[in-house]
């Protein structure tokens, strides 16, 4: 609490404000009173841990100390811990000999019976009895204790026997998919292999069909430029239009129509071939349809000779 400007509240041990520069003087000092007694602790603590050994050397500082200091009090919970721990199994072990004392007293005042009068056979057989008890982590040795034991331990067997079992038919069943992914496996392989090798095929087969298509794409190309070269050089020695391909092929497909017209001519002239002709006018039919005929093939003729030049 502040007092005014330049002073503190010094507690209500001393009951009255003190100048701010002695406030933090004190906490100051208090502050370093606690790292000298921190640095003791820790100082104490590892002569403690390494005895007549050399302490390692380090950096002493606040960080350190804190550190060591932390550790040391940790060091102190586990060694109570510990020690508790010991006391008590020492407790224990002293009641275990009180009772085996009294045991063995009780023997002896009722049977006069005493575990060293044994045989080296009995003392086996004693020990083996032991050894059994603390297998089964019995409290004693009797049949009360045994049998029970022994059930719950048969008990785990059958238990234990039937995960056996089902881990069995588990693994019989994790072989069967194995096995059957391992097959699985192999024909996808086999069927990779293929569909590599068509691939590989195909791929040969696409790169044939594109070297063709570029052979005649340049073939195509060639014969373009020498038709339309030899266009024009049948066009500067004046070739009649009319004795060009399609020009022929116009008058195949004509002359190939005009005989399908002579069909059914033909047909209704046979009608009339069993009629008296006149034979004056059949014989101008006649020369007519001839000089008509030779007048086309003559003309076909020429055209067909002009093209092969």
């Amino acid at each position: 609490m502040r007092g005014g400007d330049n002073s503190v509240w010094a507690g209500p041990s001393e009951g009255a404000f003190l100048p701010r520069g002695v406030a933090r003087e004190v906490a100051g000092a208090a502050v370093m009173e606690a790292r000298e007694e921190k640095e003791a602790q820790v100082a104490a603590w590892l002569k403690k841990i390494f005895g007549d050994h050399p302490i390692p050397q380090y950096e002493v500082n606040p960080r350190t100390t804190e550190i060591l200091y932390h550790l040391s009090e940790r060091n102190k919970v586990r060694d109570r811990d510990v020690h508790l721990v010991i006391e008590d199994l020492k407790q224990k072990a002293s009641e275990y000999e009180s009772e085996a004392k009294h045991l063995q007293d009780l023997l002896m005042e009722s049977v006069n019976f005493s575990p060293a009068n044994l045989s080296s056979t009995g003392s086996r057989y004693l020990n083996a009895l032991v050894d059994s008890a603390v297998a089964l982590e019995t409290k004693d040795t009797s049949l009360a204790s045994f049998i029970p034991a022994v059930n719950d331990l048969t008990s785990d067997l059958f238990c234990t026997k039937s995960k056996n079992e089902e881990i069995k038919l588990e693994l019989g069943k994790l072989e069967k998919n194995l096995t059957a992914t391992l097959v699985l496996e192999k024909c996808l392989q086999e069927d990779l292999k293929k569909a590599e090798l068509h691939l590989s095929t195909e791929r040969a087969k696409v790169d044939n069909r594109l070297q063709n298509m570029d052979f005649l794409k340049a073939k195509s190309e060639e014969f373009r430029f020498g038709i339309k070269a030899a266009e024009e050089q049948l066009s500067a020695r004046g070739m009649d239009a009319s004795l060009s391909h399609q020009s022929l092929l116009a008058l195949s497909e004509k002359l190939a129509e005009l005989k399908r017209q002579t069909v059914p001519l033909k047909k209704k002239l046979e009608s009339y071939l069993d009629l008296m002709p006149n034979p004056s006018l059949a014989q101008v039919k006649i020369e007519e349809a001839k000089r008509e005929l030779d007048t086309i093939e003559a003309e076909l003729t020429k055209k067909v000779d002009m093209m092969e030049l």
